[in-house]
């Protein structure tokens, strides 16, 4: 039996109805009751009166209950709140239950009409709720319940200021549940179908026969007990049903075209924006701002509906490169580390890591989109990344147009949770692979759906235990920001940068993102193994075990097998020596002998300036004209910048003869041989 010994409970508008029948049934289970109700009409007019609450609290005291009456209105929510600290010493449980009506159509509605219906409904359950929260902190306890309508759900004929108030609180509830969780208080709300004096008025005494308030108080009690985790949800309830409201959104469709988007465009696609073939269901704010930002990162996907595969198409230049190396804290003075930050370098080029930016910013319309058996339900706000596998098939490219084909390649059962398996290829303009990301997610909670354990499409994390101590190891810190960066590079969800969202999750501040972990165990990798050759890199594959937070520092543990061409590794916390990445390997095309082991800790190499180039015995000459005829120069007027690269002796003698050309007019050089 669920008892409530020592709780203490407010419930507001309790001398009748829905109110009273909350009072009764927490009293009867052991709570000791302030009984609230200003004793007026419906409509607020009549006057205050004690009698309603008096009767109420002299039924319960009847049956050895403990009560006392309280008869403020809702606007003086700190006085409902002394009553309880006077008589009781603390709040527990709020029940935000008092209401009136001001029924009339939206023309007809006065001021009055529309002011008085949100100072008791919406107004009222903020003061007294504001009054209460800081007990219910202090006690790490509090259920708060909040009393919506269907006419604030669905809206209803003369109802306009009472549907506004009504939705108005489920907004003011879903916000509590957030900032509540960390001090365990729990919020919902409810929107109840009973016989009450709001009522009693417009059904037929038939009907309010069946709609008995009694229906609706177990629920009310189950959603306050102490082993409730239930928050932040709308229930309706009535005449003995209980169900839980959600919102849905359909699967939507990308309208704009490039930069560009129109009336038209919305009209041409109006049916994909309104079809619930496949409804999404977003929990929070975040989910559903990560899907925009996610779903528009490319050009529109080719459906809209559930399907097996999709795909979209990722554009990307130099500057997100070098951006995704800065989140990894590459640095100028890293040795090597120029070629990845600098556009103008020999050697510019793309880490083989960045592979999971383009796979990132489809996989919520992937996991949105995509056929699911017809037995699975997943919640979006409940699924995790589980593994990672990224198979490079040749390097990217530092600017390139990628086609991206997602496809959901297996789905396990394992009880608790399914098991997503899914697969994002890269294809480049002549429709070469490019690369494949396999990300292994688990949905929590969406077990038992009869489905098969195990597959052979996933590919495996490393079971391989090695008995000795790491060939190579390379601890990093990573900076207080390093989440603040790394999300620039499309993954927004604010788990990873607003405190008050990663306490709701139960983090006491937010934490790296996991692929950003992955990032710096590849980094390390390639440091040690490969003198940051990413030619080298292949494949790799990691578990994620336990997340990292910004500021600690990642320590990669590496064990070489030369006959596999793989790195087996791991990557724990020093701070506390916690695993964040488990069964992970490196498989490599070779390995480069004498490579650096360089740590965050030792002191920077500058990087080297390169061999002498063949183009320098030409400037040397350039240099040498220009002594002979400075007011020739000055004429020009200009500043000439010449890149040379390597390997391109054609583009390079063409460029500077023409420049030599233009310049001397009499400079020959069309026998100098190029080293």
């Amino acid at each position: 039996m669920l008892k409530f010994n020592d709780k203490v409970v407010i419930v507001t508008g309790a001398g009748g109805g829905l109110g009273k029948a909350y009072a009764l049934a927490f009293a009867e289970r052991g709570a000791k009751v302030v009984v609230n109700d200003l004793g007026g009409g419906m409509t607020s007019e009549g006057g205050k009166s004690s009698r309603a609450a008096d009767l109420v609290v002299e039924e319960i005291r009847a049956k050895n209950g403990i009560a006392v009456a309280n008869y403020d209105s809702v606007e003086e929510g700190e006085k409902i709140v002394q009553t309880a600290l006077d008589n009781f010493g603390r709040i527990d449980i709020l029940i935000n239950n008092a209401g009136i009506l001001r029924d009339k159509s939206f023309t007809r509605t006065s001021d009055i009409d529309w002011d008085l219906i949100h100072r008791v409904h919406l107004r009222g359950s903020f003061l007294i709720t504001r009054a209460a929260w800081p007990h219910m902190q202090k006690n790490k306890f509090g259920r708060i319940i909040m009393t919506s309508s269907g006419a604030g759900i669905y809206g209803n004929f003369g109802q306009a200021n009472y549907s506004a108030a009504k939705l108005g609180l489920v907004g003011l509830s879903n916000t509590l549940a957030i900032e509540g969780k960390k001090y365990n208080i729990k919020c919902n709300s409810i929107a109840p179908v009973a016989r009450s004096r709001l009522t009693q008025t417009v059904m037929p005494e038939d009907i309010l026969d069946v709609l008995k308030p009694e229906y609706v108080s177990p629920l009310v009690l189950y959603l306050c007990h102490e082993d409730t985790e239930e928050t932040g949800s709308l229930f309706e309830v009535g005449g003995g049903w209980v169900g839980k409201v959600r919102w849905q959104k359909s699967s939507g469709a990308i309208v704009k075209k490039g930069d560009s988007m129109t009336p038209e465009d919305v009209k041409s696609k109006w049916t994909e924006i309104t079809s619930f073939t496949n409804p999404i269901y977003h929990a929070s704010i975040g989910e559903a701002t990560n899907h925009c930002i996610s779903s528009s990162s490319g050009d529109s996907p080719s459906s809209s509906d559930s399907s097996d595969s999709l795909e979209s198409k990722f554009k990307y230049d130099y500057k997100d490169v070098i951006l995704y190396a800065l989140s990894l804290n590459y640095s100028t003075k890293d040795t090597n580390g120029l070629k990845f930050l600098y556009e103008g370098h020999s050697e510019f080029c793309t880490l083989p890591m960045y592979g999971v930016i383009p796979a990132f910013s489809i996989l919520y319309n992937t996991v949105s989109s995509l056929k699911l058996p017809d037995n699975l339900q997943i919640n979006p706000a409940k699924i995790l990344h589980g593994e990672h596998y990224l198979e490079v098939f040749q390097p990217f490219k530092t600017t390139d147009t990628l086609t991206l084909k997602a496809s959901l390649v297996d789905v396990l059962d394992k009880g608790s949770g399914a098991v997503l398996v899914i697969n994002i290829e890269f294809f480049n303009e002549r429709q070469e692979r490019v690369a494949l990301n396999q990300f292994v997610t688990f949905a929590v909670g969406s077990g038992g759906f009869g489905g098969k354990r195990d597959s052979d499409k996933m590919v495996k994390v490393s079971t391989k235990k090695v008995d000795r101590k790491p060939d190579k190891s390379i601890s990093e810190r990573t900076v207080v920001d390093q989440a603040a960066l790394y999300r620039l590079n499309g993954d927004f969800n604010p788990l990873h940068i607003d405190p008050n969202f990663s306490a709701v999750l139960g983090f006491d501040r937010p934490i790296l993102h996991g692929l950003c972990t992955f990032g710096f165990a590849v980094k390390h990798v390639l440091s040690a193994y490969c003198d940051n050759d990413v030619s080298l890199f292949k494949s790799v594959k990691v578990r994620f075990a336990k997340p990292v937070l910004p500021g600690q520092t990642i320590q990669t543990n590496m064990w070489l097998e030369k006959d596999e061409r793989r790195v087996y590794f791991e990557c724990r916390v020093v701070e506390n020596d916690t695993q964040v990445i488990s069964g992970a390997y490196v498989e490599l095309h070779n390995i480069k002998s004498g490579a650096s082991t360089t740590t965050a800790s030792e002191p920077a190499k500058v990087a080297p300036s390169g061999k002498e180039m063949a183009a320098d015995k030409i400037f040397q000459e350039i240099g040498l004209k220009m002594q002979e005829k400075p007011d020739l120069a000055k004429s020009i007027n200009a500043v000439y910048a010449f890149q040379i690269s390597k390997d391109d002796t054609t583009k390079i003698f063409g460029k500077i003869y023409y420049m030599l050309d233009f310049l001397f007019e009499t400079v020959k050089i069309q026998n100098f041989v190029f080293q």
